[in-house]
């Protein structure tokens, strides 16, 4: 079972820190990428790399064939799958067993146990493990669907029985939603996982999720390392995660774990996995899921317990036994790690698509910054929209706590919109401040946008003074023998326009992360990172985007419906057309009464962020032209 090539089969920040443990360990490493990744840092960091295809994934990094064909040309005799894509593809496995290449992960029976979960869940009934009430049997019609979920009672969880990471998750609350959450969860499954299958589950009001990491290896052994708290979720997908949780104490720790190794024993396991639970108020725990891989916040179990993952997942796959009993395992200090998202967290959480202008991660005491990113990457429509994984460790959870805001204030992204403001809101909320957010945490609190302020004006306008001398004439620039007279800017932030007069006196003073690109300018103030657009030399501006009737793409996507046809009467609110991002399904509706004037792509069409999807005149301006 041993090995010394390591083909890592992912991208981004995973394959990099994979990657570094492996070099750390006498490995050599091979990197896979898309025409997407060609500059990315894995890809320059690994002993060698091998193009797999174009960017869709289909044709790239969920490709078995063009993987176990980059293997065999390289010479590796390993295979690491990272998270995401094949990791959790028991086919995967069984090829890479097949093709006689060590995979690094669980066997694929363990996998393919696991990978549904709806058997998952009654083989975790069998196993005595505590599961969520519910409805995991064959018959998959809308109809019993609907009326299993009344027997359970609302609310209920409607979930696609394959994958994860929320896609394929609807919570319904009112019974006049059922029918329409069952048939969205499962087209988004369909398109996600390629199965339509869905389970139901009583949903466990104002729950916890906590989840135990749990490593076995080949000669019987199963420990865990302790739980992780990650009940900040927005649309079912993690924000923050932390190490211990807040919630558990010493004996609830010891009955978790128990009940997670009873799980990977149940199915043979093999390497690292986590088990999921939603923790109840009243203490009682249930069994959600098993995920077959290393987790995405795996960082915080490293903190605590002062272990390499990845470097126990090589040992394990090379057939050496646990280096460690569970008795041995310690747990010292808190860590916690949030996921920097290109996504705009006041606008639906949109994924944002565009190049990566200036990125500087933050240094400090306790902090560690997993990313796959420099200053010129693009964040692709192919892809999932994660800059990066800021991570702080302290003594106490305050300590932590106060270290991860101090590494977000320090941290410089500039290019496409990110969450990093919306994360230190979270973490500044005194609710998460006392350790008492459950997953209900982002629907109880509004987190409305932050206003673009003064100071934000007159810093735009100063910084593009200082750096653009050349952008004005002399006469704009106020030039004169005596004193010199104020230079007038015209700004815009969508529909506002401002001009700010700005003298030399001004621009020294402005010390702030900016990026000036053509016409546009982002400027980074007290982590509120805002685009404007020099108009100085420019016509007025026109309506804005959705006021003149246009129904616009809000990113790169794909058309997967169009629920509207020229000549329609459409209201507020009516979804007209479903758009595909990063697997995740958006309805796209209309801002105001209107008719339909004529829609301008077809399902199934690629479209860009921007384009005019549909076109439509209000009830007032059809009626006008009736008229006449």
């Amino acid at each position: 079972m041993g090995f010394t090539k390591i083909l890592v089969a992912n991208r981004g920040e995973i394959a990099w820190r994979v990657m570094r443990t492996a070099k750390a360990m006498g490995y050599r490493t091979v990197a896979v990428y898309s025409d997407a990744d060609r500059e990315a840092p894995h890809v320059a960091y690994a002993d060698e790399a091998v193009r797999i295809g174009p960017p869709p994934v289909a044709e790239s990094y969920l490709s078995i064939d063009r993987i176990l064909e980059a293997a065999h040309n390289s010479g590796a005799d390993a295979i690491h799958p990272g998270y995401g894509f094949l990791s959790e593809n028991d086919a995967f496995a069984a090829a890479c067993e097949k093709a006689g290449l060590v995979f690094i992960g669980p066997p694929a029976a363990a996998i393919a146990a696991m990978g549904n979960k709806a058997a998952a869940k009654r083989r975790m009934i069998d196993a005595g493990v505590p599961c969520v009430p519910g409805y995991q049997d064959a018959d998959q019609s809308d109809a019993n669907l609907e009326k299993e979920s009344r027997k359970i009672g609302l609310p209920v969880m409607v979930k696609a029985a394959a994958g994860g990471g929320g896609r394929g998750m609807r919570l319904v609350e009112h019974d006049g939603d059922l029918l329409e959450a069952i048939r969205t969860a499962r087209a988004e499954a369909e398109s996600a996982f390629g199965s339509g299958e869905l389970i139901l589950e009583k949903a466990v009001v104002d729950a916890r999720h906590v989840e135990i990491q749990v490593f076995a290896d080949a000669h019987g052994n199963v420990i865990h390392l302790g739980e992780r708290d990650c009940s900040v979720q927005r649309r079912h997908q993690k924000v923050i995660e932390e190490a211990p949780s807040p919630a558990v104490n010493a004996d609830l720790r010891n009955r978790m774990g128990a009940a997670a190794v009873a799980a990977a024993r149940a199915i043979g396991y093999r390497g690292a996995g986590t088990v999921e639970f939603l923790l109840a108020g009243d203490g009682a725990f249930y069994f959600l899921e098993m995920n077959t891989r290393l987790q995405v916040e795996h960082p915080v179990t490293e903190a605590i317990t002062g272990q390499d993952l990845v470097a126990w997942q090589f040992r394990v796959a090379s057939g050496e036994r646990m280096p460690f009993t569970q008795e041995q395992v310690r747990f010292e200090g808190h860590a916690i790690e949030v996921r920097l998202y290109a996504e705009d967290a006041y606008a639906g959480f949109l994924p944002q698509t565009g190049r990566i202008d200036v990125w500087r991660p933050a240094l400090g005491p306790g902090v560690r910054i997993d990313h796959g990113m420099k200053e010129g990457l693009a964040i692709s429509p192919f892809y999932d929209p994660m800059i990066a994984k800021v991570i702080a460790r302290g003594a106490t959870r305050e300590e932590a706590r106060a270290r991860l805001i101090r590494a977000l204030h320090d941290t410089v992204v500039l290019g496409p919109t990110t969450n990093r403001h919306f994360l230190i809101r979270l973490l500044e909320h005194p609710e998460f401040a006392a350790g008492k957010a459950t997953t209900a945490f982002l629907t109880k609190h509004a987190f409305p946008a932050p206003e673009v302020n003064e100071t934000h004006w007159r810093a735009a306008a100063a910084l593009l003074w200082r750096a653009s001398a050349e952008r004005y004439s002399p006469a704009l620039r106020g030039w004169r023998n005596s004193n010199p007279e104020p230079t007038p800017i015209k700004l815009a932030v969508g529909n506002t326009e401002r001009t700010i007069n700005v003298t030399p006196e001004d621009a020294p003073s402005i010390s702030v992360p900016f990026h000036i690109d053509g016409d546009d300018i982002v400027v980074d103030l007290d982590a509120v990172t805002v685009r404007f657009t020099d108009r100085t030399y420019a016509p007025p501006a026109t309506a804005a985007a959705g006021s003149d009737g246009k129904l616009r793409a809000p990113m790169d996507g794909r058309i997967v419906a169009i629920k509207v046809a020229a000549g329609d009467a459409v209201t507020r609110g009516q979804t007209l057309v479903v758009l595909e991002a990063m697997k995740i399904q958006h309805q796209l509706k209309a801002a105001l009464d209107a008719k339909v004037e004529s829609v301008s792509v077809q399902e199934g069409q690629q479209v860009a962020n921007r384009t005019v999807l549909v076109t439509m005149a209000s009830d007032a301006a059809a009626a006008d032209a009736a008229a006449h």
